[in-house]
């Protein structure tokens, strides 16, 4: 497969993106230097627009569409990050936004997507259902297609995350992503080893939806089924575009346990005091941990987002503080 996204186009992407994104900040502690014996930066997305980096590779999809486009509207199906951003970037360029979710996403996210204008359309849990849902209403409307990650504009707008870390942390050594449907990893794989060839390119994917690990030995897309895992935003298999790259360009794929991903959330949260996601404490397991030679290295890592429901949390402390 030919690909179509190099270091030009992401930084066309940058440019592009650069009046609606956040120059997210690259943050560092002591605290996780001690513990991983290296020297690593986290490239802080949490910080982004809707909380994470989904909305700079949709952004770039919306700010690339001709007038004809614009005006029929896009669509998309996602549970989470991809719909509220595609719905940020649609109400800031006018542009109308449908998002097929699936009957289970929590309310939470679902009010998001729709306060920021766009329209909800839900579905049945399966992905046969979102895809097939989506199907009926670019027939009946006309939408043009944002997929959430196997698309050359979405692919190209989630590499500026990693063009930016590069910029700003200096030169890297190794530079670690998650890995789900793999737009962000492919981005970043592409930016990466156009500036710096011999950085390190890892993934790092849940142990329970090892999907991406399976491809790269199989040589073939292998199904992520459904997985259980803390990291909702992993769950996702390969697309045939994020493959071709990752194929190309990722050095190595690793994985992350529950354990390890819940002890790294919470070390994150406790010693840079920031809210970040499962799926984003993924990436920083294997550091942690030091399952990974990295001794004396200097590792970039991208924390993707930090849109927690924190019912759970509030929940408990007024049935503790307040009913009782």
């Amino acid at each position: 497969m030919d690909i179509p996204v190099d270091l030009e186009t992401i930084r066309a992407a940058a440019t592009r993106i650069a009046p609606y994104a956040v120059r997210t900040p690259v943050l560092t502690s002591h605290s996780l230097d001690k513990a991983s014996g290296a020297s690593v930066f986290l490239k802080c997305e949490n910080f982004q627009k809707i909380g994470a980096f989904k909305f700079r590779g949709a952004m770039n999809a919306v700010l690339l569409l001709d007038d004809s486009q614009k005006k029929r509207g896009v669509i998309t199906h996602s549970s989470g990050n991809h719909g509220q951003a595609l719905a940020k970037a649609g109400q800031m360029m006018g542009v109308p936004v449908c998002v097929v979710m699936p009957s289970t996403a929590p309310a939470v996210k679902r009010r998001a997507t729709e306060d920021f204008g766009a329209i909800v359309e839900l579905c049945e849990p399966t992905q046969q259902a979102r895809e097939s849902t989506v199907q009926r209403l670019i027939d009946q409307h006309g939408y043009e297609m944002v997929h959430p990650f196997n698309d050359w504009r979405v692919i190209a707008g989630q590499g500026t995350a990693a063009l930016e870390l590069l910029e700003q942390a200096g030169p890297l050594d190794v530079v670690i992503t998650p890995i789900g449907g793999g737009g962000l990893a492919s981005g970043t794989a592409i930016a990466v080893k156009s500036l710096s060839p011999d950085t390190r390119v890892i993934g790092v994917e849940p142990a329970r939806a090892d999907d991406a690990m399976r491809s790269m030995i199989s040589g073939k897309i292998e199904s992520s089924g459904d997985p259980k895992t803390m990291a909702d935003g992993l769950r996702t298999s390969l697309g045939d575009k994020t493959f071709a790259v990752i194929q190309r360009n990722v050095d190595e794929i690793v994985t992350a346990t529950e354990e390890e991903m819940l002890a790294a959330l919470r070390f994150v949260w406790e010693r840079f005091k920031i809210i970040i996601e499962p799926s984003c404490a993924v990436p920083v397991a294997p550091v942690l941990h030091r399952n990974l030679d990295l001794a004396g290295k200097r590792v970039g890592i991208i924390i993707t987002g930090g849109n927690v429901d924190l019912d759970a949390y509030f929940d408990s402390l007024k049935a503790k503080f307040i009913e009782s």
